[in-house]
């Protein structure tokens, strides 16, 4: 009797499905639940925010004063942003359970943000390229709106709820933890989309309330460097819409609402720089 050596029909020890499908379902599992934890995170994290007063939002503005906190002696372009916030205060156009200050920090990045206890800081970046009192406005008005909406608490809370999860994945050299990482971001960019949007709608009333009309609102997306703009695609991994879209949602409020144009103020800043090299300030539109 002749023995032929075959192969068993089935190895145990050898999966049936292909590795990659079986890799694919894994992180396609793992992303999901991750997404779906930070969302469930994330809604507890607005609801406490809802709760909190504005005594502990006071402590924790303290919490950040060491790295953010405003010098005792403000310097003369904080004491001109501090006017304007003082001006839309003063017109009760703005209806907040704290007074609101400015800071002013040297960086060349063009931005602001609202931070708890009613501070605002300005990065110096943003001033180069903003060229009247109503641009600027706009921009104050903006992070107003997001401290109407308590967007700066909503957005501390899920900042840690994402270092929370982005610890549970592994280190931050890890390839899973990283794809993870990106998908959290991409669903928190339309969160913060949406914030961006009610703060911009917020501040061009704002604009229409103190000046009479919103004259300036869109210039600051128009001075913006392109290089700044998320684009058409990236806006989808960025937390503020692309300029195009915001700029023609403005124009469709104003026009829905009612409001006019009018003429621009020239900041102090730029009147002194336009002495100084003895040329004239472009006439307001």
């Amino acid at each position: 009797m002749n023995y032929t050596p075959r192969l068993p029909g089935r190895n145990h020890n050898v999966t049936e499905v292909s590795p990659l499908r079986e890799l694919a379902v894994l992180l396609g599992g793992l992303l999901a639940i991750i997404i779906f934890a930070y969302l469930l995170l994330g809604l507890g994290a607005d609801l406490l925010v809802s709760r909190i007063s504005p005594a502990t939002e006071q402590k924790l503005a303290a919490l950040l004063s060491s790295h953010y906190g405003k010098p005792s002696q403000p310097t003369p372009r904080e004491i001109e942003l501090q006017a304007i916030i003082n001006k839309m205060e003063q017109s009760g156009c703005v209806d907040l359970p704290y007074p609101v200050s400015v800071h002013i920090v040297d960086s060349k990045t063009v931005n602001a943000m609202a931070l708890p206890g009613g501070y605002i800081t300005v990065f110096s970046g943003l001033l180069k390229i903003v060229r009247s009192e109503n641009e600027l406005a706009f921009v104050l008005g903006h992070e107003l709106g997001h401290f109407k909406h308590r967007d700066h608490l909503r957005g501390l809370g899920r900042g840690l709820v994402f270092a929370f999860l982005a610890t549970l994945t592994g280190t931050s050299e890890s390839a899973v933890s990283q794809l993870a990482i990106k998908a959290v971001q991409v669903t928190e960019s339309g969160f913060s989309r949406s914030q961006e949007a009610a703060a911009d709608a917020y501040s061009l009333h704002i604009l229409n309330c103190v000046y009479g009309h919103v004259g300036g609102a869109t210039d600051f997306f128009i001075h913006m460097p392109k290089k700044l703009d998320p684009g058409h695609i990236g806006h989808y991994f960025a937390s503020h819409p692309e300029n195009k879209k915001r700029i023609q949602a403005l124009i469709a409020l104003q026009r829905k609402k009612g409001y006019r144009s009018g003429p621009l103020i020239p900041l102090p800043a730029l009147k002194k720089r336009a002495v100084k090299e003895k040329k004239s300030y472009p006439s307001p539109r």
